[in-house]
This record gives C-alpha cells, structure tokens and sequence, in this order.
C-alpha cells in the first residue's frame, strides 16, 4: 500500500507518539503542554502507512518583520518521519505538500523553520537568513564601559506572568523594527515563559522577570532562569529594551548574580549591543549559531514585500527545482519606498539559487559575500554589488523566538 500525504485529523496525542519517536527526547509532560496550546491542527501534514502515522510536519501562521515591513510567513515546525520509514521520500513529499498547500492559498510569500539538523533543509530550497550567538560570561568579567543615563534606569523584579500583557506589548512593538521576528499574540507570550521544546528548564527556577523604568514608563524587561547544575549560572532567555541605557541596565542586573558564577544567553543577536559594551571583548567567548532558515514560496510576492536600501532595478534568475513556479526569471523594481517585482523575458543581470535568495532576504549575509563563494552568477557588470547593496539592513535579521 502506497504511503498516504495528508491532512491531520487526528488528536494531540496521536501525534505526540510519533514526535516522541522521532525525536527520541526526553521531553516533560509541561514541555508538550506548552507546544500543544500553538499547534493548529488544521495545518498539520502527515504521512500515513497502512493506518500508521509515520511522518509529519506543521505550520505557524507567523506575521514577521522584513525590511521595511511586515510578511506573512509559514513557520515550519515539527518536522518528523519515524525511523522505521526512513530514506523513502517521505520527508520530501510532506515538504512539497506542504509548501505547495502554502503557495495555493496565496497569504504566505515565505517559509521559516529553525533547523535541528541544519544540512536537511537547503535541499528543499531554505537558505540560512539569520544567526545569533550563545555566549558564557564569568561574573569576575562582568564590567561594562560606561552608558549614559544607565543609573536614571530603575530595575525592579515583577512576577512574569502578571507582567506578560505588558512586556508582550513592548516586545510586539520592538520586533516590528528586526527582521525575522514574529509578533506573539497571547498563546506565544504564554509560551515564552512556560516551559516548552526550545528551552530547557532542568535545574532552574521558574521563569523570572525584571522590568526597567524610567520615571514610571517601561522602557525594557528581561526574562530569565537561574539554575544550580555543575555550576550556578543565570540562563537568560531575552532582553529586550527601547533604548541604550536600559538595555545596558538591564544587563548589569543580570551579570551580578549573588551566589551564581556565571552569566548564559543561547540566543543573542549577532549585533546585539551587550557584545560592545563588555569591557573585556573576550569575556563572553561567543559561538555562532544559526537561528532562522528562510525560503521563498512564491518569488514575486516576496521581493515585492520588502523595501530595498537604494534604488534597484534588475533581473534576477532563480533556480528553483522544488517548487517549478518560482524557477525563472523575476524584474525586481524597487528602492526605500517599496517595490514591484513581476516575471520577465529579459536578460538576467544575476542567477542564483532560491535557497541563497533566501538566505540574503532578511538582509544577511551580503550578496556580495554569495558572489565571492561562487553561488552568484553575475551577467551584468556591475549588478551584483549594487543588487548587494540594495538588500543590506541597517540592523541584522534574528529570531528571538524559537519555534
């Protein structure tokens, strides 16, 4: 009998059994709760082998910053085939079902997953678009360099969930201005401080909140954990802040931890400020780590979407083998106040693939950078660096939010 894609109509726990054997992790009933109050059901896609559920995948309906605005975008999550039905295409088929149930109903020009096996997903046209950096701070290298205005910051502790409304709403505000993060509404604010699959919370407190404020105005927050492992450390899950000082002062509370010798964050942005203003560059021994994979479902919409820092006008070949409407070639008019971007049978100045178009789209890496690794085929002189210029950011892309 022929394996099955399609919809899911079963319940949670049904599929709970197959993530579980297709992740193989030890996951608490807490963490599955939490995952459980933002599936949607009916964007689920299985695989089904003579009544067994043998493969999955699922979406979010994100709404995510991208330059100069705001996209609709298919969080890709919960990707799983079992092992007994492993290397028979199934993943592939659950991909295309779902990028193409993605592109017929016309709202979502992009797809974004975080990957837990990062060399899977370029093959079904996904290009790294954001990283960020984990980084471990000792508490004797806690000092940072002088920000003025910090001791007008007030730092006071609030319980996180009575606070939630609140800090979402700062939050929701800031994300509009970074490329690749989501708004939350009230489930993903419930689910940042609960526990869930992209944060661990063996040997930790509950999650704890610090607000800055600023003659009583909320001016940042930060959420975090502390834990008592080999170590005593504080975990800190985000900071987010309007402005420099309280950024800073929230910071400062958070490396002077009593009786805990060091301070941890597994997702800082790559240009996060913290990064400049430790007094010792060294101290925070910072690692690399990818964060959000971006594809483009339908091309036009998606280079139509976004602003573009200069004036651009080009023709832009994209290889696409996966989903065949996006594969050709695409007029890109555009510059700071929007854009348009229709197919053509003009020449190309440019050809890529669709996964690199992915991976500059939120602004990083440079095209050039594509060009210099041989992944850019430049036709036209000239266009490749203008091209390269026209889709940087001021700020780089990040995905504060795991999913």
């Amino acid at each position: 009998m022929a394996i099955e894609i399609e919809q899911f109509s079963g319940e949670w726990d049904e599929l709970l059994e197959l993530l579980d054997m297709a992740f193989s992790s030890p996951w608490t009933d807490a963490q599955y709760e939490s995952e459980r109050k933002i599936w949607e059901r009916e964007r689920s896609t299985v695989a089904i082998d003579d009544g067994q559920l043998v493969g999955h995948t699922g979406t979010f309906s994100h709404r995510m910053a991208v330059p100069g605005g705001q996209l609709g975008v298919a969080g890709v999550t919960m990707v799983g085939v079992r092992a007994t039905h492993r290397r028979r295409g199934i993943l592939r088929d659950l991909m295309l079902a779902q990028l193409t149930d993605i592109h017929e109903a016309g709202t979502e020009p992009l797809a974004a997953l975080t990957a837990s096996e990062p060399v899977i997903y370029p093959r079904f046209g996904y290009g790294l678009a954001a990283d960020h950096q984990e980084i471990v701070v000792p508490k004797v290298s806690r000092t940072l360099r002088p920000v003025a205005g910090i001791d007008d910051v007030k730092i006071r502790y609030v319980d996180a969930r009575e606070s939630l409304a609140r800090c979402g709403e700062l939050r929701n505000k800031l994300a509009l201005e970074r490329p690749g993060m989501f708004q939350h509404d009230e489930r993903w604010q419930e689910y940042t401080i609960s526990d869930n699959l992209t944060g661990s919370p063996a040997n930790g407190s509950k999650v704890r909140c610090v607000l800055a404020e600023r003659d009583g105005e909320l001016t940042g927050f930060a959420h975090y954990r502390t834990k008592r492992a080999e170590k005593g450390y504080v975990d800190v899950h985000r900071v987010h802040a309007v402005d420099i000082a309280s950024h800073a002062a929230l910071w400062r509370y958070l490396l002077e931890p009593d009786l805990l010798s060091e301070t941890r964050c597994e997702m800082l942005a790559s240009d996060d400020p913290l990064l400049d203003l430790l007094l010792d560059p060294r101290a925070p021994s910072p690692i690399t780590r990818d964060g959000l994979w971006v594809r483009p479902v339908d091309v036009g919409t998606a280079l139509a979407g976004r602003t573009y820092a200069r004036d651009i006008d080009v023709v832009i070949e994209v290889v696409d083998d996966f989903l065949p409407w996006n594969a050709g070639r695409w007029h890109l008019d555009g510059g700071p106040g929007g854009a348009s971007c229709e197919s053509t049978s003009r020449d190309a100045d440019l050809t890529l693939h669709v996964r690199d178009l992915g991976a500059v789209y939120l602004g990083r890496p440079s095209l050039d950078r594509l060009g210099r690794a041989g992944l850019v085929d430049e036709h036209t002189a000239g266009a490749l660096s203008t091209t390269a210029e026209a889709f940087s950011t001021s700020r780089l892309p990040f995905l504060d939010t795991g999913f």
